[in-house]
């Protein structure tokens, strides 16, 4: 039976994480849900326990899918994860749950009022460095200036979709897809620029919805290295945009 909502889990070198329950939370709380839904939890290749963690959780829980997939960092990770969603609302979600699952529960209703897109925008950054809360700022004026995305904060990784948004998006990304290769970890800073704009482009009705955020340790939030990868995809989205590459 087609479950109402998929959860994509990406995940990278996560050993820590799994360790530590975010699992059990996830699941626990969705098995508490009156809707029907299932958990893609994807392995990007990790170096570590990771899978090996996933795979033993999956032996033991039911609606818990493992796909192992080569190293491509976060952006390949998720659109692998979206596209083998069955669910009529699909979820992409951080493993460490710094914006907790229960969190769906604003984005829900977004999408019984007519949304095709619902994305997290996370209130004040509690516990988060000083020179991740100035990249946000710096970030937020120049995603505005070049791409006109009117949104407070396009890189929470709490983003949903109707099924049939998602499918249409994905498979539309340019940049950042699921043909990606990677080396090390990556959080490819420019992978949610993308897809709101080809979302923007295709005409879907983008809602941002206030979530609770809490900083983790271990981010693989790389201050230095994101900001200029997030500046190269932002002007890489734009010279798509000019060159025709989105185009309905």
């Amino acid at each position: 039976m087609k479950p109402y909502l998929s959860v994509v889990i990406p995940a990278y070198n996560e050993e820590y994480n799994l360790r530590t329950g975010v699992l059990d939370s996830v699941y626990d709380y969705l098995s508490g849900q009156k809707h029907t839904w299932e958990i893609i939890f994807v392995d990007d290749a990790s170096t570590d326990n990771t899978a090996k963690l996933a795979e033993n959780f999956a032996s033991k829980h039911e609606n818990f899918t493992v796909l192992k997939e080569p190293h491509r960092g976060k952006a390949g990770t998720v659109t692998a994860g979206i596209l083998k969603s069955k669910g009529e609302i699909i979820l992409f979600t951080d493993t460490d749950q710094a914006t907790p699952i229960d969190q769906i529960e604003k984005v829900l209703p977004k999408f019984k009022a007519g949304y095709d897109v619902v994305i997290g925008s996370r209130k004040g950054r509690e516990g988060a460095p000083i020179i991740r809360k100035v990249m946000a700022y710096g970030f937020s004026l120049l995603r505005l200036l070049i791409l006109r995305l009117p949104y407070k904060d396009t890189q929470c990784g709490f983003k949903a979709f109707s099924n049939s948004a998602a499918e249409e998006i994905f498979k539309r990304l340019e940049i950042f897809s699921s043909k990606n290769k990677s080396v090390g970890a990556s959080v490819t800073a420019g992978f949610d620029l993308e897809i709101l704009y080809v979302a923007r482009k295709l005409g879907y009705k983008v809602a941002e919805v206030p979530v609770d955020w809490h900083h983790k340790e271990g981010t693989k939030v790389n201050p230095i290295k994101d900001s200029i990868e997030g500046l190269r995809g932002l002007f890489m989205v734009r010279l798509n945009s000019l060159q025709g590459k989105y185009k309905v």
